[in-house]
């Protein structure tokens, strides 16, 4: 069914492009969840897509998110095991984020200049047939998704929360038990985890000369900047610690680096409130981002990449025009959720706010430049 939605800004005419899922669960099965929001077993149900049925194991994810009205779901297929050659989706609630778009922004810019990043869309969730609003799918970071690449397989390894700093010392400053602390497998075995802790364990403790000579056996360092530059440019303040994927290629046998739950960016922390343009540096903060950047060399590669990124993506012109689109995506199903109070003027409102940002943003960086001579 084709209708027209007005407002101050946009003209809506067409069919919703907001793809509508559908999960149906057992009241027990939802009561045994809510019981307990911090259970990790998936329970069963059912997920509908258009004519599409699948059975999945349904559990809720995230850290804060879970203790929110509007949780985020986590989805394993079972029968058949893959979709669209995925076993396991993500959907967001962005709960905190009002734009919804904050980490699709992030995830797709990554992908633009490229570094490896889960793709995404907006979907439209019911759950036992009442409206849970609109939500994010996210692509899980695993095997799947490399085979849908047509990457070479390889560990993956989670960093899980904030002593994933790549640093003999937790965030506390105190001396870790184990130099894999804040990190978790996702695709591979125990022992891989070893070759991390050897990456954290040189970072640490070479020389400078012998540390210039071997990181790049382990570290594809051009991959490693270009994700630097998109965790400054999008502001992430987790980004450095937390909030990212290390994938180690088979091929290679060197790490790369992917970005992962990015709603705390462009000009907003992970709560949704305003950050200061100028809050995180242009060298970030980590110790092999530290590392990295005192040789002359690779902080001139990182000065170049940024700089590309600033002249050609991280640029208003650029990004205006895809924050439109997400938004007119988006606005004709903003009523339905009933978790949210946004509306066409308040993407307005972001969006305006998000373009300041870049700005602002792209200005302070580029002063910043000196920095990295």
């Amino acid at each position: 069914m084709c209708r027209a939605y007005y407002s101050k800004k946009y003209i809506f005419i067409g069919v919703f492009t907001v793809q509508k899922y559908e999960i149906f669960i057992n009241p027990k099965m939802l009561k045994q969840l809510d019981k307990d929001i911090w259970i990790n077993k998936h329970v069963p149900a059912v997920l509908k897509i258009g004519t599409n049925q699948y059975s999945i194991g349904l559990v809720y994810r995230g850290n804060v998110i879970r203790k929110k009205k509007k949780k985020s779901y986590n989805i394993i297929f079972q029968n058949p095991s893959t979709v669209n050659g995925a076993h396991e989706i993500h959907l967001n609630a962005e709960f905190n984020d009002v734009s919804l778009c904050r980490n699709k922004l992030s995830l797709d810019f990554f992908d633009r200049i490229g570094v490896i990043s889960p793709h995404s869309k907006h979907i439209l969730l019911y759950l036992n047939g009442f409206c849970k609003g609109i939500y994010l799918e996210l692509e899980s970071f695993d095997q799947y998704l490399l085979q849908k690449r047509n990457l070479p397989m390889g560990p993956i390894i989670y960093a899980t929360n904030y002593h994933a700093n790549f640093s003999l010392l937790n965030p506390k400053k105190k001396l870790k038990s184990n130099l894999t602390e804040g990190y978790t497998i996702k695709y591979g075995e125990k022992k891989d985890l070893s070759n991390l802790e050897n990456l954290i364990a040189m970072t640490n403790t070479l020389s400078n000369e012998d540390f210039e000579k071997q990181i790049t056996q382990f570290l594809d360092v051009n991959q490693y900047l270009s994700w630097l530059a998109g965790v400054v440019c999008t502001q992430n303040f987790d980004g450095f610690i937390h909030n990212y994927a290390l994938y180690q290629r088979n091929d290679t046998g060197a790490y790369e680096i992917t970005p992962w739950d990015y709603d705390g960016t462009w000009g907003r922390d992970l709560h949704g409130k305003p950050l200061d343009h100028d809050y995180v540096p242009i060298s970030g903060y980590n110790t092999l981002t530290g590392r990295l950047l005192y040789f002359p060399h690779f902080k001139k590669k990182y000065r170049d990449i940024l700089s590309s990124i600033l002249d050609k993506d991280f640029t208003v012109e650029t990004l205006t025009g895809i924050i439109d689109e997400l938004f007119q995506r988006l606005t004709p199903n903003l009523h339905l959720d009933p978790f949210i109070k946004a509306s066409a003027e308040t993407l307005e409102h972001e969006k305006e706010f998000m373009i300041d940002f870049i700005q602002n943003r792209s200005g302070y960086l580029k002063q910043q430049m000196i920095k990295l001579q």
